[in-house]
């Protein structure tokens, strides 16, 4: 079975899914868990300045063959061709990230996935959801990791997550589909741009067992997330390497210390 671009038995032997996919929300639901939870959101190429490209062929390469992640343009980029391959209406949208504060620039790829109604799935957003959100629907929705809620305005449609029963917004997009080559520019700001958080601190993340678990290697600490409590462990230097191998699969030195500065980084 293969898709346009992608293929399709490889991809889901690389994330573990061993049922006979269908185009439903079950299905697309399992399919993001099992991908959050086996393809990290992981920032070596940018922090290492090595480049990264937004088509397929780079992406494809990258998640099955070099057993890698990587930031939304490559993992919801593939990750929207491999639904497209399996039967789901799929739209790619970009996003202006607002973790930040206010901003307007696309700085993010999200994907729009229509069934009996549409709904927002994401897989490169680091620590987000990993269940699909009715974009529909008003009020809180669980999304697996806490609830989160849709908020509407002139500007676009934002993304926020409760806290407390306050929302916090996570980023605004327009519900217009967009191809891969469309993100190219926010791609190459983004490497680019030295003051851009993918730049301080070698990071990689990924849900354990479908989510809500996780584990973060970022700088030179270890966070493991498990049944809501958190701990976090010092790695050193020399032993940041194996580290990742151990938690994410695959062995990349980054170039110069993990800790480039020392304040936190958003994982978006």
């Amino acid at each position: 079975m293969t898709g346009p671009s992608v293929d399709v038995d490889r991809y889901l032997e690389r994330i573990g899914f061993r049922a006979t996919p269908t185009v439903d929300l079950d299905t697309l639901e399992a399919l993001m868990r099992a991908h959050l939870s086996t393809v990290p959101f992981e920032n070596l190429d940018v922090f290492n300045r090595t480049g990264v490209r937004t088509d397929l062929d780079w992406s494809s390469s990258k998640v099955l063959d070099q057993g890698r992640g990587g930031w939304c343009f490559e993992l919801n980029g593939l990750f929207g061709t491999l639904l497209q391959a399996l039967g789901f209406n799929v739209a790619r949208i970009g996003a202006a990230v607002l973790l930040g504060g206010p901003a307007t620039l696309v700085d993010h790829l999200t994907l729009e996935v229509t069934l009996e109604e549409p709904y927002l799935v994401d897989v490169g957003f680091g620590d987000g959801f990993c269940r699909p959100l009715a974009l529909n629907r008003r009020g809180p929705q669980d999304g697996g990791t806490g609830d989160f809620e849709f908020m509407p305005s002139p500007q676009g449609t934002t993304l926020t997550r409760l806290v407390d029963d306050v929302p916090a917004a996570l980023y605004r997009f327009k519900r217009v589909s967009l191809a891969l080559a469309d993100f190219d520019r926010a791609s190459h700001r983004l490497q680019t741009d030295p003051e851009e958080p993918f730049h301080t601190r070698a990071f990689a993340t990924r849900h354990l067992d479908g989510g809500p678990d996780r584990v973060t290697l970022i700088g030179n600490q270890l966070k493991l997330q498990r049944s809501g409590e958190v701990t976090e462990t010092d790695v050193a230097d020399e032993d940041w390497v194996d580290t990742l191998e151990q938690w994410f699969g695959f062995r990349i030195e980054p170039a110069g210390p993990p800790d480039r500065l020392a304040k936190d980084t958003p994982l978006v």
